[in-house]
């Protein structure tokens, strides 16, 4: 085991490398006065500054969270390093040698996992650079050169080309004094029947930097159409990898970021070449995840959550994009930054647009364009008809809790003056006093957007009195829940005609919260097979408020849709309803598979297939025999 390290060296260490220049590798500092410095913490979710900097005692502490300490106790902190580890990582920044008190230079196969993990994908990196020369590589130049990238552009990036060969870095690495674990570790091999192998194999290769700018994986891109695998192949999750923590171009954008307070999140790898390259060097990008919460707290440590701050998603114009960038609209409350979406003429992609239009195109089409809100609603209005009545409301009663979620209350007006404009819904009033409505919940409940699956009936007991519009306040026009509504009026008015089928349906198989919530009171009635007289007086009896217990009225006394209500129309709805339950379960599974892989645990994969397998069928035969399934 290494010895400890040199006292005299640790202090030559924190004298060094002073804290202000390590802490803006991570976060945007600003002056607060008296000679420190402040900032969002990184080590909690903050909206004002508390953590400050004072590079004269060379310390840091938050007020908020009380984190604090000296340089080594922050990259300590931050980068989740044993004491040896952050030393170790400073000192190769100063260029100091360390000494060991037991056991004198330290050897690189004692040294910290993470430093020797980086330091085998700062090599891999390296060997990539060189092999992207090579004549093998000409797929690799040739792919770049198509997509407007010279050399200068692919050495400015880091770009690389791994061989295509088994075991060609692999045998690099370990001549360098890598064991088989930490390349097996570090994602850069993988086992096989021997002997490790290279994961990455006759691609192009992009390294992945964090913030600080060390790589810490890589993302790999097909070239050949022998090559079976998917188009984009990442670094698995590893202890210093983690794909949900990780911007593509952070390294090289932070300092624009934080100096012009905007970002722009693009798709892909050539997508972040490109604006940069056409002077976008904000630009960043995902790698291959959805954007999500852990990359909100990144760019809201450079962007200081000042008042200018401007975010710009420049989503693709199909589907996939515009789900994308819906999906972007569900963390847009998370920044204070505004936030809006640019798509390209021809749903053409950074990349596309400079090869077809020059940079000049890229820099136009990244000024902010339409507010992401807004994207979100006219996505979600689109789906309506508005030429009717009933198409309206619909359409308000979805779009509305998005305005609602706006929480500045003059943006927030504005914009549903605006929905009303949208919809054609002349009593703008009447728009603006429905949002204002919702987003009064919503403070309610403590400023929580839906509920996840198990909590809906929380959710449903806290929700305040209902609209005076019919049906449940809840956006209920999915066809999915307009059966889960025909089953309960079924179950209610004529239990006779579902039973003994609805009583096995568990609570979440009704998708809508409001319906869960009247489930849950019918099974706690005593469920409707063989329903006594008193039936309907037990299950609004088993309702947890007025609100619940209202709604079962609603459905008790509503019309049914059916010309005769029979058997067969309740086995239709019953179908329905567990067919969707079931389709539900099959992506759920399916993803599952996905995350699992190929290197997944036998047994857990075999379990999985065969519960694949057992839901197919049923699911087969629902579609083929209906009610007789059940």
């Amino acid at each position: 085991m290494a010895g400890r390290i040199n006292d005299d060296d640790v202090k030559a260490v924190r004298d060094a490398v002073p804290i202000d220049a390590v802490v803006s590798e991570y976060l945007q500092l600003r002056n607060a006065g008296g000679g420190n410095l402040k900032g969002l913490c990184p080590f909690h979710d903050e909206k004002s500054p508390s953590f400050q900097v004072s590079p004269s005692k060379g310390l840091f502490h938050c007020f908020g969270c009380q984190e604090g300490g000296d340089t080594i106790a922050f990259i300590r902190k931050i980068d989740h390093l044993s004491f040896s580890e952050a030393v170790e990582r400073l000192a190769a920044t100063a260029g100091i040698t360390l000494r060991y008190e037991e056991g004198g230079y330290n050897p690189s196969n004692q040294r910290g996992e993470r430093i020797r993990l980086v330091e085998a994908h700062k090599a891999a990196a390296q060997f990539y650079i060189e092999q992207l020369g090579s004549p093998e590589a000409e797929i690799g130049r040739k792919f770049l050169a198509e997509r407007g990238f010279d050399q200068a552009a692919a050495a400015h990036f880091g770009v690389g080309y791994s061989p295509a060969g088994w075991d060609h870095l692999t045998r690099f690495l370990r001549g360098k004094g890598f064991t088989d674990k930490e390349l097996l570790t570090s994602g850069l091999a993988q086992e096989s029947r021997r002997n490790p192998i290279d994961r990455f194999r006759g691609r192009l290769m992009w390294p992945i930097r964090d913030v600080s700018g060390e790589v810490v994986g890589f993302g790999a891109r097909k070239l050949r159409d022998d090559d079976n695998g998917p188009k984009y192949l990442n670094t698995p999750e590893t202890p210093i990898y983690k794909k949900s923590q990780v911007l593509y171009g952070i390294d090289l954008a932070k300092k624009d970021i934080a100096k012009s307070s905007r970002a722009v999140v693009v798709e892909g790898y050539t997508d972040v070449m490109a604006c940069h390259l056409a002077g976008v060097t904000t630009a960043i990008a995902t790698c291959g995840t959805a954007f999500g919460g852990d990359h909100i707290k990144i760019l809201r440590r450079l962007l200081m959550d000042n008042g200018s701050a401007r975010v710009i998603f420049t989503f693709d114009g199909d589907a996939a994009g515009q789900k994308a960038a819906l999906r972007a609209f569900e963390d847009d409350q998370k920044f204070a930054a505004e936030t809006y979406i640019a798509i390209a003429p021809d749903n053409m992609d950074p990349c596309d647009l400079r090869l077809a239009k020059g940079d000049e195109a890229v820099a136009d089409l990244v000024q902010p364009r339409t507010p992401l809100f807004e994207f979100a609603i006219r996505q979600i209005v689109g789906r309506y008809d508005l030429e009717t009545p009933a198409g309206r409301a619909a359409a308000l009663d979805e779009a509305a809790p998005i305005v609602a979620r706006i929480k500045n209350v003059a943006s927030q007006h504005e914009v549903a003056v605006q929905l009303a404009g949208i919809l054609g819904i002349l009593d703008t009033q009447f728009v603006v006093k429905r949002v204002a409505q919702l987003a009064r919940w919503a403070r309610d409940r403590g400023g929580k957007g839906p509920a996840p699956a198990q909590n809906r009936r929380q959710q449903y007991e806290t929700a305040a009195p209902r609209a005076a519009a019919p049906g449940p306040a809840l956006n209920l026009r999915s066809p999915a829940h307009r059966t889960e509504r025909e089953l309960l009026k079924l179950a209610l008015q004529h239990p006779h005609l579902v039973s003994p089928a609805f009583d096995a349906y568990g609570i979440d198989e009704f998708t809508a919260p409001p319906y869960a919530a009247v489930r849950q009171c019918i099974q706690e009635a005593g469920g409707a097979t063989d329903a006594p007289s008193d039936y309907l007086p037990a299950v609004m009896d088993s309702a947890p408020n007025d609100v619940v217990r209202a709604l079962v009225t609603e459905l008790a006394v509503e019309a049914i849709h059916a010309r005769t209500v029979d058997e067969a129309y309740a086995g239709e709805q019953l179908v329905a309803v567990r067919r969707r339950a079931v389709d539900r379960r099959l992506l759920d599974i399916q993803g599952t598979l996905a995350r699992l892989g190929q290197n997944g645990d036998p047994a857990q994969l075999a379990a999985v297939q065969n519960e694949l397998w057992v839901l197919q069928q049923y699911g087969q035969a629902l579609r083929n025999k209906g009610a007789a399934a059940l």
